[in-house]
């Protein structure tokens, strides 16, 4: 028998006029009035305006989590659902909405304060790094103060996190082909991000989260679970702890997932997991 797995794409996927095939479904026409209420703007209105300010953390993270979910119960209404679900860093939030842990609205509210928390967030920095050695990677990172892989994509991709000079130092040394500076406030996923964790823990242990209806792969822990405090404690942990991405991808076979469907605008994971992955049949649905 088949297995499919759901996977949802976090921020740097958005792009402008994303959901503006939604418009006209009710579905969706619902959800984005839910969503107005809740944060006090137009979720279509800014995917369909400035770029710059559709990319600010504060906007962005609503917005995503919004157009996904909306994604899910269009899936869900025609009867399909997911055998296991995953997602990258804020695309965590949405795997836990499909995976029946929260509602729509308690979702929401949580990735507002996310995103605020994280919009505010200053002093650090983020890079990007492509084609690399790993054990020159991981002896660099291991060995270098203040300076962590937040976003471990595949082999060749990763993302480094940290205070700007430990950042630029490891890159120095870590010497990939590829090197991309990433034009966010903070050092998102990394122990910088301490603060803004602490407040947002606060928030998340008065959520009520619900035993998963399928197992759900967490940024910070690979090994699938259902159980309601697990998922929290996991989620807990996700700001400052690292996106697990590449052993996320390598545990779907395992799992004896053959089919994937990218839910969300972009075919970012899609392409993460031709590269990873042999022998998946890979989907991208975005309405």
């Amino acid at each position: 028998m088949t297995k499919t797995a759901w996977v949802f794409p976090g921020q740097g996927s958005q792009a402008q006029n994303m959901g503006a095939n939604l418009q006209d479904n009710a579905i969706a026409q619902e959800k984005f009035a839910q969503a107005e209420e809740i944060l006090g703007w137009s979720v279509v209105e800014i995917c369909q305006g400035d770029e710059e300010i559709l990319s600010r953390t504060l906007y962005t993270q609503p917005c995503l989590y919004t157009i996904e979910t909306i994604l899910v119960d269009l899936l869900k209404a025609e009867g399909k659902n997911p055998d296991v679900v995953a997602g990258h860093s804020l695309g965590e939030y949405v795997a836990l909405y499909a995976a029946g842990v929260y509602d729509f609205t308690t979702g929401l509210k949580l990735v507002k304060k996310r995103g605020e928390l994280m919009d505010k967030a200053k002093g650090g920095k983020m890079v990007a790094l492509m084609k690399f050695d790993r054990t020159i990677l991981e002896t660099v990172i291991n060995t270098t103060e203040n300076v962590v892989i937040a976003n471990d994509n595949s082999e060749r991709q990763v993302v480094i996190s940290g205070e700007p000079n430990a950042v630029d130092l490891a890159v120095s040394e870590i010497k990939a082909k590829l090197v991309v500076p990433l034009k966010v406030s903070g050092a998102f996923h990394s122990p910088l991000m301490a603060i803004a964790a602490s407040e947002f823990t606060q928030v998340l242990e008065g959520v009520n989260f619900n035993t998963a209806d399928v197992p759900i792969l967490s940024n910070i822990d690979p090994n699938p679970s259902t159980d309601a405090d697990t998922i929290k404690q996991r989620l807990i942990k996700q700001m400052t702890g690292g996106v697990r991405w590449r052993e996320i991808m390598l545990e779907l076979p395992l799992q004896g997932v053959s089919e994937v469907i990218e839910v969300g605008p972009g075919k970012v994971l899609s392409g993460l997991l031709k590269r990873s992955v042999k022998n998946l049949n890979l989907i991208n649905f975005d309405g």
